[in-house]
């Protein structure tokens, strides 16, 4: 299982699942990549006039991957009266640190896992707390469930894009790309919460999406039985699948396929 902890940290009894270093390397990948566009784009801005160019620090691009990890449930957890999880443990901060100094010094090749990674974070990590909360208010609201995803899953982008992390120049306060326009298009943006929704609605995860899913099944033809939940795992796996669908088409619109002049060009899909 991808939840169960892995050799050589259990040896240790340091609890780390393979999936968190998979996840870890491949979000500093990206966050490099990042960087790497955004530098080469302020230098074609900057024509033959010297680029003003500040000094990037490890600790500036460790601060980055830090706080699109935790930036989200640093913000909701207090909301919801649970304490984030690098206040109780170092051990999952500690694996993204230890991955920014493998992209930063060992070349490493991108692995395509984000929609299998995004798919554990979005079906099983953010739902649970929410779910299984002590206020049966909260654990019943489809609202508060979509509200933690959409801000666990983007506000540590949020905070690094308003903050300029990922620019080649000093920390400067800008206006965040999810709110410029069409930044509503970003396909990590609005999947964060239609993915969690959607597995709730498979699952029946709180009263509301069973009571959907029964509606959407009678509009559909089906007058018999009561539909019942699907499996979590097999529910978790359609919503990967659906996220690498999404994700491989984004890669696609960004470097193989040309789409129509006009609006399509203003979607953004970083």
């Amino acid at each position: 299982m991808l939840s169960n902890p892995i050799a050589p940290f259990s040896w240790f009894g340091i609890r780390v699942c393979s999936i968190e270093p998979v996840a870890a390397l491949q979000l500093c990948t990206v966050l490099k990549q990042v960087r790497e566009d955004l530098y080469a784009k302020h230098q074609r801005r900057a024509g033959d006039k010297p680029a003003s160019v500040e000094e990037r620090s490890f600790l500036r691009d460790a601060c980055t991957s830090l706080t699109i990890k935790f930036g989200g449930e640093a913000i909701i957890g207090p909301l919801l009266g649970v304490p984030p999880s690098f206040v109780l443990s170092g051990i999952s901060p500690g694996v993204y640190i230890a991955a920014q100094a493998i992209v930063e010094y060992i070349p490493l090749p991108l692995s395509i896992v984000d929609g299998f990674t995004r798919a554990l974070l979005l079906c099983s990590l953010i739902p649970k707390p929410v779910i299984t909360h002590a206020s049966p208010v909260i654990a019943t609201s489809p609202w508060t469930l979509l509200l933690s995803s959409l801000v666990i899953a983007n506000e540590g982008f949020f905070i690094t894009s308003m903050f300029s992390f990922l620019e080649p120049t000093s920390l400067t306060l800008t206006t965040p790309a999810a709110i410029k326009p069409y930044g509503w298009t970003v396909t990590d943006f609005w999947c964060a919460p239609f993915i969690t929704g959607l597995y709730a609605l498979l699952t029946h995860a709180q009263p509301f999406w069973a009571e959907l899913h029964s509606v959407i099944s009678t509009v559909l033809g089906n007058t018999g039985d009561k539909v019942g939940p699907m499996d979590p795992e097999a529910a978790r796996t359609l919503c990967a699948i659906i996220l690498a669908g999404m994700f491989s088409t984004r890669t696609a619109k960004n470097y193989g396929l040309v789409w129509k002049q006009g609006v399509a060009e203003k979607i953004k899909t970083l």
